[in-house]
């Protein structure tokens, strides 16, 4: 954890934000966050299915026939133990610094120990899917998002369901 001023730019709307070394270098900081511990849940998936069915029974924007669709997704996720580690829970250019070349990670705020496949759906999202480059290089050491199992699928969910009006 830093906490003192980190010099450099945001790469959100810098240059950089197109160079594929500064991918590389937030997939190494995020491969060591990732690192730091391991932990095997087993209700992880059943509490994160009751929280997105829950979600979803609550007041929202999004048409019925998407809701119905999310709904069946989620029910027919498999219930299997989780490897959680820590994740930022934010990690996208937006929380990237860059100084000299070299790369830091601010903003902890949503930091919390989860599959690390979470940490990627901004990414995937956003900076990949525009440029698909940049996510071969992100992805050159791990592919996060491999075996698809929920944790994946229920990130990718999450953001198509905000787009849709959540």
């Amino acid at each position: 954890m830093v906490t003192k001023y980190l010099p450099g730019e945001l790469v959100l709307g810098h240059p950089s934000a197109e160079e594929s070394d500064v991918f590389r270098q937030a997939e190494a900081l995020l491969a060591a966050l990732h690192a730091q511990e391991r932990v095997v849940d087993d209700d992880h998936e059943r509490r994160e299915n009751a929280r997105a069915l829950a979600w979803l029974a609550s007041p929202h924007r999004i048409a019925p026939a998407v809701v119905a669709e999310a709904r069946a997704r989620i029910e027919a996720w498999p219930q299997v133990a989780s490897v959680l580690v820590p994740t930022h829970g934010d990690w996208q250019p937006r929380n990237w610094l860059v100084h000299g070349g070299v790369v830091s990670v601010i903003d902890f705020g949503r930091a919390a120990m989860r599959p690390a496949a979470t940490d990627l759906a901004r990414l995937a999202a956003r900076d990949f899917a525009r440029a698909p480059a940049l996510e071969r290089a992100f992805l050159e050491v791990a592919d996060l998002r491999s075996p698809p199992k929920p944790p994946w699928r229920r990130a990718t969910l999450q953001l198509t369901l905000d787009k849709a009006g959540g």
